[in-house]
């Protein structure tokens, strides 16, 4: 069953997870962190998004 649609408010921050798929890894190697880091930082100035916090773990990330 799907999760439900998430509720977004403008200006309310929001906490994100990704995780892999049945919790299996998502990053390999250090360059797979930077990477995602980059495209982290390209798309949040490209939409106007602040990112107050992260973490980056092997299998998963939040915001």
């Amino acid at each position: 069953m799907p999760r439900r649609a998430r509720i977004i408010i403008a200006g309310v921050p929001v906490h994100l997870i990704q995780r892999g798929n049945n919790r299996q890894a998502c990053f390999f190697f250090d360059e797979d962190y930077q990477c995602y880091l980059e495209w982290l930082d390209n798309y949040a100035h490209d939409s106007g998004c602040a990112v107050h916090a992260y973490v980056l773990m092997t299998n998963m990330y939040i915001s």
